[in-house]
């Protein structure tokens, strides 16, 4: 008896997982499945200053998937610009870049989201005490990077609270410039998402203070070719199985990113 419950549940377990890596047949066959990220946004992905390795939580994450749907990873480098010509042509099979999941995307790609984030305004240190409230940045020069929807929410944030005084938004090349630019004293504040945040301030301690409460929700998604459904479900039933069995919250733990944990994974689809 005790033999035919052992073969039966081993039996359910090889069906679980036959529906779990239900992949399209040409990532079957290669055995691998291409990412693209640029590693240049950590903790998510950057490399690793003593090693040139890649590192950060979509390297864990990503790696963790492939071994839940059998297949290896081959991560891909490229720049922000080629993201969605890459995954319209078929460059590559997905992006995990730390790359947020807008409805404007949803032509090209559809996301399976797996972090909650959020924009955030931060300040020196130095001049934390002249910003006790979220408030005290209207008027003021607010940086981010321009590449983002950063500016779109920070200039809805102004017109809801700044009134006839709004926040002076100053486009940068990216969140390190938008940093440069706050310890040079050419912007008052900037804006960087939650999640990496607190990972910078711990880079450079007593350089950056928070002011108030992220001001907008957002969402972190695994980019998938828009038509490829199996993929996208497959993808999806990969990332429920590391949220149930504690892989998931162990990675958030490693990189200091719980606060930005989701419960399931959601797909979200164009057309």
């Amino acid at each position: 008896m005790k033999r035919i419950l052992v073969a039966a549940a081993l039996f359910g377990a090889m069906t679980v997982s036959a529906l779990a890596i239900d992949l399209p047949p040409e990532i079957t066959k290669r055995g691998s499945i291409k990412i693209a990220l640029v590693p240049n946004y950590p903790p998510m992905e950057f490399r690793d200053p003593a090693t040139n390795a890649l590192s950060g939580f979509d390297i864990d994450l990503g790696e963790a998937l492939g071994r839940k749907l059998g297949v290896k990873i081959e991560w891909t480098e490229t720049s922000f610009a080629e993201f969605m010509p890459s995954i319209s042509t078929g460059r590559v099979d997905a992006i995990l870049s730390g790359f947020t999941d807008y409805a404007s995307r949803h032509d090209i790609a559809s996301f399976v989201d797996y972090l909650r984030s959020g924009p955030k305004f931060f300040v020196q240190q130095s001049r934390a005490s002249e910003f006790k409230d979220m408030v005290a940045l209207c008027g003021k020069k607010v940086g981010a990077s321009r590449r983002t929807m950063f500016p779109a929410e920070i200039d809805k944030w102004s017109q809801k609270n700044c009134a006839s005084n709004p926040v002076q938004f100053v486009g940068t090349d990216g969140s390190a410039d938008a940093r440069t630019q706050l310890r040079q004293g050419r912007i008052d504040a900037a804006v960087q998402g939650n999640e990496t945040l607190p990972y910078v301030m711990d880079l450079e301690p007593g350089t950056y203070a928070p002011v108030g409460d992220p001001f907008a929700t957002q969402f972190t998604g695994i980019a998938l070719p828009v038509k490829e459904k199996a993929l996208q479900q497959a993808v999806a039933d990969a990332l429920d199985a590391l949220i149930a069995d504690g892989t998931y919250k162990t990675l958030l733990a490693k990189w200091k990113l719980t606060d930005n944990a989701i419960e399931k994974a959601t797909i979200n689809a164009g057309q």
